[in-house]
């Protein structure tokens, strides 16, 4: 029997995920939590051989629970389930520590191979995934200036490039207006670019934005 913790902080996002395990047989969910610090504290209790994890969620995201996971050796082996289908995500999820990185749009089965090989000790990523991955390496070349940005920094420039506010920033990610312009600061430095126009061409040079999203 598998045991899996979800976090998501979106109820019918668990209840659906919920539904899925408890049809399939072999999986037993032992919890659910909305946020990063219950998803911790979870964690250390009931101890979860998969934990299903949202990426975006008020307060600490999901790759800081991931590293955090990690820090404390914890059991539980990290599946990311996102809206975000970019492989920069991808990325740094791996990096982080996760051992699964899968979108919400994923199909039933997908989900259950995915937590039935990251329970036996494998990696899952999605075939349109891989692809991706696979065209970044043969792109070739150097960095990019967003890589050198923290896990926090790039979920802002992210937001931004969508064209989020500071304000609507700082309620989607509970911390206040200041440290969100702190983190546009950092980002406009570190990439080097002088206004919202040219980081939203930028993101959209890219694809790190949704297009249809944008006004430019």
């Amino acid at each position: 029997m598998i045991q899996v913790l979800i976090v998501d902080d979106h109820a019918m996002v668990r209840d659906g995920l919920r539904h899925i395990l408890e049809k399939a047989p072999g999986f037993q969910v032992v919890g659910e939590a909305a946020n990063g610090s219950s998803a911790l504290q979870l964690a250390r209790t009931t101890c979860p051989q998969v934990m299903l994890l949202d990426l975006s969620m008020p307060g600490r995201n999901g790759l800081e629970i991931v590293r955090q996971l990690k820090d404390e050796r914890l059991s539980a082996r990290a599946i990311i389930l996102t809206m975000h289908a970019e492989h920069q995500y991808a990325e740094r999820a791996f990096k982080a520590g996760a051992c699964g990185y899968l979108t919400k749009e994923s199909l039933a089965a997908e989900l259950i191979s995915a937590v039935n090989k990251v329970a036996a000790g494998g990696v899952y990523l999605s075939m349109r995934m891989a692809e991706r991955f696979a065209h970044n390496l043969n792109t070739g070349g150097g960095a990019f200036p967003h890589e050198q940005l923290s896990d926090r920094e790039f979920e802002v420039f992210r937001r931004l490039a969508n064209g989020q506010s500071v304000g609507q920033i700082a309620v989607a990610l509970s911390i206040c207006s200041k440290t969100v312009s702190t983190y546009k600061m950092r980002v406009l430095e570190k990439m080097q670019i002088h206004n919202d126009a040219a980081l939203v061409r930028y993101a959209l040079k890219h694809e790190l934005c949704d297009a249809t999203e944008v006004d430019v």
